[in-house]
């Protein structure tokens, strides 16, 4: 697929949003990502997680891990088709963790996944479960990454679908808040 295929799918499944939001990272935005809206068409989740997929493929993967709540779609769908397990990291008290009887072997080569990269906050912190439990972090593959390239992990390889620039300013610098632009925040993760 080309990247205008892509934003095309993203634009009719009303998952590129155009507004004033806050992103799960805290910073604002014009644009919004919500891949839940491309990701419940089953085609368009297996067409783009395949990407991802088909990147790894020659990659020894053991297991996908996704953080709650956006990832876990894609990381269930590209484990489905590498056909292997896969588990996810949801956050109590605020922080990521393994839970509902979930665990990582010593030297199990683990891939993340996500749903979108802003910050890599989330990623990054799954990166840590996988190396707390002496996993071994093979890669990370996300939808979209709208870091504008800034966002890079200490992992052998990192791939996104579509790489996007979107522009994105701290909230005490954000000129849509100084236009009384009204804010919203649709993100899974609650923010303070």
């Amino acid at each position: 697929m080309t990247v205008d295929q892509i934003l095309k799918i993203f634009k009719q499944t009303d998952a590129l949003l155009e507004g004033h939001f806050q992103l799960t990272s805290g910073l604002h935005s014009p644009q919004y990502f919500q891949c839940a809206k491309v990701l419940q068409y089953p085609q368009h989740m297996e067409d783009l997680c395949g990407i991802i997929a088909e990147n790894f493929r020659k990659t020894p993967i053991d297991t996908v891990i996704s953080p709650a709540l956006g990832g876990i779609v894609v990381g269930q769908e590209v484990g489905r088709q590498l056909r292997v397990r896969t588990m996810f990291a949801e956050r109590k008290e605020g922080t990521l963790q393994l839970r509902r009887g979930f665990e990582i072997a010593r030297g199990e080569r683990v891939l993340v996944c996500e749903d979108v990269t802003t910050t890599g906050g989330s990623a990054q912190e799954v990166i840590r479960i996988v190396n707390q439990y002496d996993g071994i972090v093979a890669g990370v593959g996300t939808i979209v990454d709208r870091s504008n390239g800034k966002v890079i992990f200490d992992v052998p390889e990192q791939f996104a679908v579509l790489k996007f620039d979107v522009i994105t300013y701290k909230p005490e610098d954000c000129p849509l808040c100084k236009q009384n632009i009204p804010i919203f925040k649709p993100g899974s993760r609650i923010n303070k």
